[in-house]
């Protein structure tokens, strides 16, 4: 995943909290980021729209994991 989109859902998740990182909301933030275009962010996402949905939900681990080890 692009790394200009993650540090735009990053800053919606400092600035609206944890619900931003529900899947639910990645479809209203891909819209948010790409003008309403799916189509757009899908082609500069570089993936099929599974894969972004994977790797939406797997980046989120890393948000955690140094908090947890500490």
């Amino acid at each position: 995943m692009q790394q200009a989109f993650l540090d735009f859902v990053l800053q919606h998740y400092v600035a609206e909290g944890v619900e931003e990182l529900e899947q639910s909301t990645l479809n209203p933030l891909l819209r948010l980021k790409y003008h309403d275009s799916i189509t757009d962010a899908v082609a500069d996402l570089g993936g099929k729209p599974d894969e972004i949905a994977l790797a939406f939900a797997g980046f989120q681990k890393y948000l955690y994991q140094a908090q947890a080890s500490a």
